[in-house]
């Protein structure tokens, strides 16, 4: 059963780190369309088109919708990340650069830690606190963040993505009990419905959509690939993964999102890959490594514990 369950919890990492790499590679296609939407309506696009492939898939599944004791959960959670979240994301940007964003979302898995152990949800342990702090270290390495570079007003960004890691984290910690009820595809087809109307309704009532009449094809692809990677995909293998192992160590896998899209970027613009890029991914994934090999029997047997009964 032990071996059963730690494959289980590899296999929830596994898509942690895939749901965070093709989250990286989303934010080089939000910076194309980046000036020419609005933020909120960018969001509204990417978590709508989603939501839209989601929820034919999550009602022709086996999955259980939530329960009607947990919709107020899902709806909440739902709010909290799939609105709230981007448009704190969105915010900090205007205030403090892209690496020093990346920089302060990746407090991701140390909020996390605090807040599962605080809530009793998962154990805090020296060697999983010394992976987080790893790979966070790896990020600032690979992201080379130069502070004297940032405005006066840069503290202002920080905080901002400080709270829209704190509102994913929440999530993270809060949508794992439902999830285990229900399941990752009905879900976040669910939650992602109740942020993407929110962003819809603010984006309409400000009249935000009026770009989208001068977009081309080019635009068109980055909104896709957003919708369809960076919305559906993503955000599914998230609760996926959250189905099968701790919060923190979903979290965790967040610190290759920035490394990826600095990769990404490299590829794309054909930049030289500097040796402070290669020196930072191998401490991330060093550092997720540290933090994988650290959970015991005990907390792989919960992760199992915790995935629903197979119908």
């Amino acid at each position: 059963m032990s071996a059963i369950a730690g494959m289980a919890e590899m296999a929830g990492v596994l898509a942690a780190l895939l749901s965070s790499a093709l989250g990286g590679l989303a934010i080089g296609a939000t910076r194309y369309v980046h000036g020419v939407i609005d933020p909120i309506a960018l969001g509204s696009l990417r978590f709508g088109i989603g939501c839209l492939l989601l929820l034919p898939l999550a009602w022709r599944s086996s999955g259980t919708w939530p329960a009607r004791r947990d919709w107020a959960a899902t709806l909440g959670l739902g709010l909290l990340f799939f609105a709230l979240f981007p448009i704190l994301f969105n915010a900090s940007l205007l205030y403090t650069t892209a690496a020093r964003g990346a920089l302060a979302l990746s407090t991701l898995p140390v909020l996390t830690m605090g807040l599962g152990a605080l809530l009793g949800v998962e154990r805090l342990s020296a060697r999983k606190s010394l992976g987080v702090g790893v790979a966070m270290l790896g990020v600032a390495i690979a992201l080379g963040v130069d502070h004297g570079a940032a405005g006066a007003d840069a503290w202002r960004g920080d905080a901002l993505m400080v709270g829209a890691a704190l509102c994913m984290a929440l999530y993270s910690i809060g949508s794992r009990a439902v999830i285990a009820r229900s399941g990752p595809l009905t879900f976040t087809a669910m939650a992602m419905a109740a942020g993407a109307l929110c962003l819809v309704a603010l984006s309409w009532a400000r009249g935000a959509y009026a770009p989208l009449a001068q977009f081309g094809a080019p635009q068109w692809l980055a909104v896709g690939y957003l919708g369809v990677f960076g919305g559906a995909i993503v955000f599914f293998l998230w609760s996926f993964a959250l189905q099968r192992t701790t919060p923190t160590l979903v979290a965790v896998s967040v610190t290759v999102n920035p490394v990826a899209a600095a990769l990404f970027g490299a590829w794309l613009l054909d930049e030289p890959i500097r040796w402070q890029l290669v020196a930072g991914l191998v401490a991330v994934l060093g550092g997720i490594l540290i933090a994988v090999s650290g959970q015991s029997s005990a907390g792989a047997g919960r992760a199992a514990s915790a995935r629903p009964a197979s119908r």
